[in-house]
């Protein structure tokens, strides 16, 4: 059986949205894509080259294949983990609406997406990795189908976009087991999950 770990990047507020570039995503009026770009110094693009060394698939919700599926195929780099595990590796994007994928090596996975992604895990082994795709990520935290969380969070506040834990998010406690901070000050957290929260009283 696999292990699913996520990949995030994250505002101080909590905002997961357009990291990437102005045009990435503006649904609901969002003008500040592009939020991450200032802070991407070695130390981070080190620690994200050590994360694309484990996978052994990839799963991503249909948006951020979409990104992925129209960059990636024509901007493989000898060497880079990155680009070459993206472009060689299986992988498996979660939607109901799209009826094709010509990126190389990519399964569409529809219907029930819990169903899906949970015999996905029983018959892969290793890390299969998710990269952004939050809302995809929203629905399996519900269900507690990611084991791993690579969080970074960037010293920015931008108060608006889309959060990934919103209000009614499901209860749930993980244990933190790796923390580093970048020259630039993102903070990356490593947390595994533990269950539900436990509560107690100062009093």
């Amino acid at each position: 059986m696999g292990t699913l770990s996520l990949t995030q990047f994250l505002s101080l507020d909590g905002v997961h949205q357009a990291p990437g570039g102005p045009d990435e995503d503006t649904s609901g009026g969002f003008g500040q894509g592009g939020w991450t770009v200032p802070y991407a110094d070695e130390d981070f693009m080190s620690f994200v080259n050590t994360v694309f060394q484990h996978p052994t698939a990839f799963l991503l919700g249909r948006r951020t294949y979409e990104i992925f599926a129209g960059y990636w195929p024509q901007h493989e780099t000898p060497g880079d983990p990155v680009s070459t595990k993206l472009n060689a590796l299986p992988k498996y994007v979660a939607s109901n609406t799209l009826t094709e994928a010509d990126w190389s090596g990519t399964t569409i996975l529809s219907g029930d997406v819990i169903k899906e992604v949970a015999a996905l895990k029983e018959r892969t082994d290793g890390e299969i990795q998710m990269h952004g795709s939050a809302g995809l990520a929203q629905s399996l935290l519900a269900h507690d189908l990611i084991d791993t969380m690579h969080l970074h969070v960037f010293p920015v506040v931008l108060g608006e976009g889309r959060r990934l834990f919103a209000d009614g998010a499901r209860p749930t406690a993980f244990r933190l087991t790796g923390l580093r901070a970048t020259a630039s000050g993102i903070a990356i957290h490593t947390y595994e999950l533990a269950g539900r929260p436990e509560y107690g009283s100062y009093g």
